[in-house]
């Protein structure tokens, strides 16, 4: 169905005749009769009855109304999400985990728009199944994960090795863990090794899904948890947080995943830039 037609149904309806209607949609009131007339046929009922009053809803044009806001939005909905933005001649949707947003994916943003000209970039953050959903259905182009799910035409691709250290507040731990311990959910792999590292563990006080979340928790309430090496290099460096060197560390790979019928231009060309940035971050870091 033409969205054309739902959004000059909404707008008679908003407008309560086709006149006024016409006049909201800078066109003509036979223009406007002509669309409901064409809406009526293919849907197989009357819509509107019209008098002196003006236009009133049938029974069936109150059940269509539903349907045609529902279209409206979801048209432009997607036009916003997948379509390319005016003054602008492609479009890249990059999703990842919240953890490889920060100090890798934003470093990537300034670079693809500077190499890229005329591009657009939407960025994403989600888990995996949603980014895995996105790239299935085409809504995302280019995302980074911890735990990928292969799919058929999909390309996983490992990027890099996470380092997972146990820090704390405070420059002295106990043995075990203790109740002011952070358990933060790095997906199923860290999970595994975890499980086989604190066989007695039994779960923690206090838990996160999101790595910035249970940082900002133990700065700022004290305690103990696991995070990425170079994500928290800074706070060690400033003392905020102490290196607990007892505890195991724990290795996490991470991937970008892309479909193999990725546009050279400017598709192809965001993944090479998110190679080489994180490439060059990460040896930045272990220097």
């Amino acid at each position: 169905m033409d969205t054309e037609l739902a959004r000059t149904f909404l707008a008679v309806v908003a407008a309560g005749n086709f006149s006024q209607a016409a006049s909201q949609l800078f066109v003509t009131q036979s223009t406007v009769s002509a669309r409901i007339a064409t809406l009526e046929a293919q849907l197989g009922c009357r819509l509107f009855v019209r008098n002196k009053a003006g236009a009133l809803l049938t029974p069936s044009g109150h059940r269509f109304q539903s349907y045609a806001t529902t279209l409206v939005r979801t048209v432009e909905r997607a036009r916003q999400e997948i379509g390319v933005a005016r003054g602008f001649r492609s479009a890249i949707r990059i999703g990842g985990r919240f953890g490889l947003w920060e100090g890798l994916l934003l470093d990537c943003l300034p670079k693809i728009h500077a190499a890229i000209e005329g591009a657009t970039v939407r960025a994403e953050i989600g888990f995996e199944d949603d980014l895995i959903q996105g790239l299935t259905e085409a809504r995302t182009d280019i995302a980074l994960m911890y735990a990928p799910q292969r799919r058929p035409g999909l390309l996983v691709e490992k990027l890099f090795e996470e380092t997972l250290v146990c820090v704390s507040t405070s420059s002295s731990v106990p043995a075990a863990l203790a109740e002011d311990y952070v358990y933060v959910d790095w997906g199923p792999e860290f999970s595994d090794q975890h499980s086989a590292a604190f066989p007695e563990f039994n779960g923690a006080r206090m838990s996160a899904n999101i790595g910035w979340l249970g940082l900002q928790h133990l700065l700022e309430n004290g305690g103990e948890g696991y995070f990425p090496l170079r994500l928290i290099q800074t706070a060690l460096d400033r003392r905020q947080l102490f290196l607990n060197g007892h505890r195991p560390t724990f290795r996490l790979p991470a991937f970008i995943v892309f479909p193999e019928d990725l546009s050279p231009d400017p598709g192809r060309r965001a993944v090479e830039i998110i190679r080489e940035t994180c490439a060059g971050k990460l040896a930045g870091d272990h220097r």
